[in-house]
C-alpha cells in the first residue's frame, strides 16, 4: 500500500481561533476525488487527531466532514483560554504543523 502526505492532497491545511477557548482546523481538498481518498481511508478521524496533537479526545469537540466543500474540518479546546499566560499561539494560526506531513495510505 502506498503512502501520501496530506499536503500533497489537500489545496488548503490551516488552522485558526474559533472563539477564546477552540482553534479550528481546515482541510480543503482541490477536487471530489482527493477528497474522497483521504475520507475513505480513515486516516482522518477523531482518535487520530487526538493521537496526532496529544490530546484527550474529549477535547475535540466538533469534527466535520463537508461534502459540498471537499473539506474536512474539526475544532478542539484549548488547554488554556487565549491571550492567558502561558498560552502560545494567540491566532491558533501555527497548529496546523503536525497535519502537513500527515501520511495517507492511498
Amino acid at each position: 500500500m502506498n503512502t501520501r502526505r496530506l499536503s500533497e492532497l489537500a489545496k488548503t491545511i490551516r488552522s485558526k481561533n474559533a472563539g477564546p477557548d477552540y482553534i479550528t482546523f481546515d482541510i480543503i481538498f482541490p477536487d471530489k476525488e482527493s477528497y474522497e481518498l483521504v475520507k475513505k481511508s480513515k486516516a482522518i478521524t477523531v482518535p487520530k487527531v487526538a493521537k496526532l496533537y496529544s490530546v484527550p479526545e474529549k477535547r475535540i469537540v466538533s469534527f466535520v466532514e463537508y461534502d459540498p466543500g471537499n473539506a474536512i474540518k474539526f475544532t478542539f479546546q484549548r488547554e488554556k483560554p487565549n491571550g492567558t499566560l502561558g498560552e502560545t499561539d494567540l491566532f491558533g494560526c501555527q497548529q496546523y504543523g503536525p497535519l502537513i506531513d500527515y501520511e495517507i495510505s492511498v
